[in-house]
């Protein structure tokens, strides 16, 4: 199994973002002297809500100081670009990398960021697919022209050319429903955000490898993004995910603003308006102490064993060969994000990249009926 990390650059009260991007720029660098797989950037704009708006930039940052890791994306947000220009900058980093590439795609559900960037959220649906099957056209063809609702480009070619195919490994993430069957339809991977029960996941995933199979598409084992908090001892591990992770919930709505049910009326984001009453409860103190065990529960957090146990369980669930994890959430302290991510490295990642247990595609678990519950999460 292959077992990546990501930066998510969470902003701090009376902290400098330059010094926060250096600590975990820091941590950028430790993951291939570690002996992770990926490193993976995320896109976020406006907010202090993982600050990270050009992902393909810190790549290529990294694509200069490493050898052989693979470069990702988790996600850039499509509706927000123009694709040609997205074309372009992932055959570059494909060349300069020297192949080492693995895109992320997504449509975004922040409506601060939407207006910051003067799109209509209500064409997020179709900006995406136009986006993507024109990124395909662009790095598939020495030459290509389109003519569609969103884009009309003369016939036209990107240079410098692709090396690798990287378009034969995008991924994309699905949190609703209508997301879920557009990457299906599109040939896409799947990139789960830990959001909800594992079997929920697992349920998506089945949803997904049926609708990619319908329309002729082989299905690929999802890659699982997830936080992650191994400390020598389960309690110091559950204190931090309780302390850090449970700082999460204070930039969420901040940035998404689900509480106030705006997305139950924008086109394509319906599904997100039963967000409303949930992070609407979250102001109570009670409710927000259950939601946080909640979050912490469908996480990784323990001592080594536990991480290896649960692991295993959500591979088991979902049929996951690709683990991508972050190891500083909320106010964690620079040393603490850095013994969390070598202790993991240490005692955790070789069992998952050479033990037969983890080696080799499995099927996700089959189904069973779930209770349903209130959903309660925190996209990437």
């Amino acid at each position: 199994m292959k077992v990546g990390t990501a930066l998510s650059i969470l902003a701090q009260p009376g902290r400098p973002d330059a010094a926060l991007y250096h600590e975990h720029m820091a941590m950028g660098d430790l993951a291939e002297p570690l002996g992770f797989d990926s490193l993976f950037a995320l896109e976020h704009h406006f907010t202090g809500y993982s600050m990270s708006p050009a992902p393909l930039q810190l790549l290529s940052y990294y694509a200069a100081r490493t050898s052989k890791i693979t470069l990702g994306t988790c996600v850039i947000v499509l509706p927000w670009h123009d694709p040609i220009r997205v074309a372009e900058q992932i055959a570059l980093l494909d060349i300069i990398s020297g192949g080492r590439t693995l895109m992320g795609f997504g449509r975004g559900a922040a409506t601060v960021e939407y207006d910051g960037f003067r799109i209509p959220m209500g064409e997020a649906r179709g900006r995406f697919v136009e986006s993507a099957q024109l990124i395909i056209k662009a790095l598939t063809n020495d030459e290509f022209e389109w003519e569609g609702e969103f884009f009309k480009i003369p016939r036209t070619s990107i240079r410098p050319r692709p090396i690798s195919h990287p378009e034969r490994r995008f991924h994309a993430s699905a949190v609703s429903p209508e997301s879920s069957e557009i990457m299906a339809k599109l040939g896409f991977g799947m990139l789960i955000v830990m959001q909800n029960e594992w079997a929920k996941a697992a349920e998506d995933v089945h949803k997904y490898r049926a609708i990619t199979q319908s329309v002729g598409h082989t299905p690929k084992p999802p890659i699982v993004l997830t936080n992650v908090a191994c400390a020598e001892s389960r309690d110091e591990a559950r204190d931090w995910a309780m302390t850090y992770l449970g700082e999460k919930w204070d930039s969420i709505d901040n940035h998404y603003h689900f509480s106030d049910g705006h997305l139950s009326n924008v086109k394509g984001y319906e599904s997100y308006g039963k967000l409303a009453k949930t992070y609407t409860k979250m102001k109570d103190p009670g409710f927000r102490s259950k939601a946080t065990d909640f979050y912490v529960s469908i996480q990784i957090a323990g001592n080594p064993d536990d991480c290896i146990q649960q692991i295993a369980e959500l591979r088991r669930l979902t049929g996951m060969d690709h683990l991508v994890t972050e190891f500083s959430f909320g106010s964690m302290p620079h040393h603490l994000a850095e013994r969390n991510m070598r202790l993991f490295a240490d005692k955790v990642m070789p069992t998952l990249q050479r033990d037969p247990a983890f080696v080799g595609e499995i099927l996700p678990a089959p189904l069973v009926d779930q209770e349903g519950s209130e959903r309660v999460f925190a996209p990437a």
